[in-house]
């Protein structure tokens, strides 16, 4: 097998500093508007829900640039103290663009089906200075899915979490939508490795949706019972020849587990009883965007069935 590239930013083996990280900034340009497709939609949805600013990223400090993002999150209008909490986060990796759009046509076409049993709070962009430029990281090359911790080192992941504080106890399902892309293994996976400095050890990108569930509590009927709602709408990846998605073991049907809290995982944020973190594969042949929106929609829908049911 040939050995992959180095990657072109640093020095293989050698950790980058503030310059490698200001290089590989000066190369990720916008390519989408988070304005126009985000928080034109949320605007829309202000006649139907309730919207709350929870937050604002100031990136204007860096290389001269004037970038600053509100972040905002949906609430249903009737909500109610004595009810429990319902939270779907998106873009956390701004690039999975299905985790972002999922999101917000969940709540489009499904969150009044909810009205009155449980109380929705969906946050459809944590990351959208990632999502302008369809990258995994922030502007400091900090990955904010890593960094769901006290004094976290990425202002998305600490702003979300403020926003959480209050109601993390009452939240009884957390659903993360994300996405697994051929550009992982293509340029996000290399640039992790050369980033911290060690060698890129390719994992191979799994043909269809699966999710990762929690090692520390893990849930596997409340996992298969997502996994047959998407299956509805597009493919689930199989385990590959070492029984494996993404370097883990395949531990049921369309699932692998991780230890959330311990990896600093948006979905380990509660300690909501059902968390699940979803993976739909875009790049698919055998998927549309349609299909990929629809997807992540599906896996909240059947993650709320889920948990009202086993209340």
């Amino acid at each position: 097998m040939t050995a992959p590239a180095p990657y072109p930013i640093g020095t293989p083996g050698v950790p980058w500093t503030a310059a490698e990280v200001a290089i590989w900034r000066s190369q990720q340009t916008r390519k989408r508007g988070y304005e126009a497709d985000v928080l034109g939609v949320i605007e829309r949805l202000r006649s139907r829900f309730d919207v709350v600013q929870y937050g604002r990223l100031d990136y204007s400090g860096l290389d001269g640039g004037s970038d600053t993002y509100p972040l905002f999150a949906i609430r249903n209008r009737d909500w109610r103290d004595d009810l429990p909490v319902v939270l779907v986060t998106g873009g956390v990796h701004g690039y999975e663009t299905s985790g972002v759009h999922g999101a917000l046509q969940f709540v489009d076409l499904h969150a009044t089906d909810y009205a009155g049993r449980v109380n929705l709070l969906v946050a459809p962009c944590v990351s959208p200075w990632a999502y302008e430029r369809i990258h995994r990281w922030n502007p400091n090359a900090i990955d904010p899915n890593r960094s769901f911790r006290e004094d976290s080192p990425a202002e998305e992941s600490a702003a979300l979490m403020r926003l959480v504080a209050p109601i993390r106890d009452r939240v009884i399902v957390h659903i993360d939508l994300h996405e697994t892309t051929d550009t992982d293994e293509s340029e996000f996976r290399p640039a992790l490795a050369a980033r911290d400095g060690k060698p890129f050890e390719p994992e191979g990108i799994p043909d269809g949706f699966y999710l990762v569930d929690d090692s520390e509590h893990p849930q596997p009927d409340f996992q298969q019972t997502i996994i047959k709602a998407v299956a509805k709408v597009t493919h689930i990846a199989p385990a590959d020849e070492k029984g494996e998605i993404i370097g883990s073991p395949v531990v049921a049907p369309g699932v692998i587990n991780y230890a959330l809290k311990q990896l600093g995982l948006c979905a380990g944020v509660t300690d909501a009883p059902y968390k699940t973190t979803t993976e739909v594969y875009p790049d698919s042949p055998r998927a549309t965007p349609e299909q990929c929106n629809a997807a992540q929609a599906a896996a909240v829908c059947a993650a709320i069935d889920f948990a009202l049911a086993h209340q």
